[in-house]
């Protein structure tokens, strides 16, 4: 009796004590969002160890195609937060994995998404082909170069900003807009499998006539090659990309993370790190922009995937699913 109740003791107590270990954090977030989070994650470890000075926090990051990051977590990678770019990559994890629940949305500010950004096109110096808009890019012999949307948020907002711009240029006549998205299919040079890799195949393999792609990353490319003069297009209709975050419930419970993960992501919306991310040229919801924000953020004309889809479910079977519009027109094209 004495020895259980001696055993009973010694719990309580390993319990009640500081971790012996240091916290840690993994960060699965989207393609092009490297930089962002190097200089993002300094800030909050500073914070952390701060007010937690027996708890000193390691943060890792794993980047890729947004879908493919959710996939690698739905076969097990033990990521305690996900920064994507879009809702269905997140919203996978509750209906496949059960790693978060339905109201996964209501947990934070603005849907979840502490930022946001649109499309932009990045054309090279002194703009040959005159490129102005979403337009210019279904003309023939226009090459183009986007991440894969099936593989790519990035690459699915790209499609679904056309998409959705044309629509509302051609005032709803979804003939004419099939009719120009097919020959954005036949423009397509390059579908890489993310961001990163689109960009890449522009700049290091001098691929292309466009690149489309989040404009946080077109003006990181604009300022990293002074020398190549690229210019940035943001088309005045645009699509707004939220980049929604969560904490994964069945991850931090396992990896006693819940804590260290909600004050990861709270942080994401304090002024501090919103200054940070419109320095990264995101757009933000701080009601004072940084200059950097209002020297390079152009008016836009903003419409969201639901107003032009109906909601992020049907935008994802009619557009990206076996046999959507995407496959469809992958396949007339190949045809002609």
């Amino acid at each position: 009796m004495k020895r259980l109740y001696a055993l009973s003791v010694v719990g309580t107590m390993l319990l009640a004590a500081p971790s012996a270990y240091p916290a840690q954090l993994l960060n699965s977030s989207y393609d092009v969002s490297r930089e962002l989070y190097e200089r993002l994650n300094p800030l909050f470890i500073q914070h952390w160890d701060a007010e937690h000075p027996q708890d000193k926090l390691t943060l890792r990051q794993s980047h890729g195609g947004s879908s493919k990051q959710a996939l690698a977590l739905l076969q097990g990678m033990r990521a305690d937060v996900v920064t994507f770019n879009q809702v269905p990559d997140i919203q996978i994890l509750h209906d496949k994995g059960r790693l978060i629940p339905s109201d996964w949305q209501r947990r934070l500010a603005n849907n979840s998404s502490p930022y946001y950004s649109t499309m932009a096109l990045v054309v090279r110096r002194g703009n040959p082909l005159r490129i102005n808009g979403w337009d210019d890019l279904v003309k023939p012999g226009v090459k183009l170069i986007y991440p894969n949307p099936k593989t790519s948020g990035n690459g699915r907002y790209a499609w679904l900003a056309a998409w959705g711009a044309l629509r509302i240029s051609h005032h709803n006549d979804d003939g004419a807009v099939q009719r120009a998205m097919r020959q954005w299919v036949r423009n397509t040079q390059v579908a890489d499998i993310g961001g990163r890799g689109a960009t890449q195949s522009f700049v290091n393999q001098h691929l292309g006539d466009v690149l489309i792609t989040f404009e946080a990353e077109a003006r990181a490319l604009q300022q990293h090659y002074p020398a190549e003069q690229y210019q940035v297009i943001v088309p005045r209709t645009n699509i707004k990309a939220e980049f929604p975050v969560t904490w994964l419930d069945r991850n931090t419970e396992r990896n006693h993370t819940t804590a260290v993960a909600k004050a990861y992501l709270n942080f994401l919306y304090q002024p501090e790190a919103q200054n940070i991310l419109t320095n990264f040229y995101y757009r933000t919801y701080h009601a004072t922009p940084s200059l950097v924000a209002q020297q390079h953020f152009s008016p836009v004309q903003f419409f969201t995937v639901e107003q032009q889809f109906g909601s992020w479910q049907h935008a994802m079977q009619s557009q990206f699913a076996p046999h959507g519009q995407f496959d469809t027109l992958q396949s007339a094209g190949q045809s002609l």
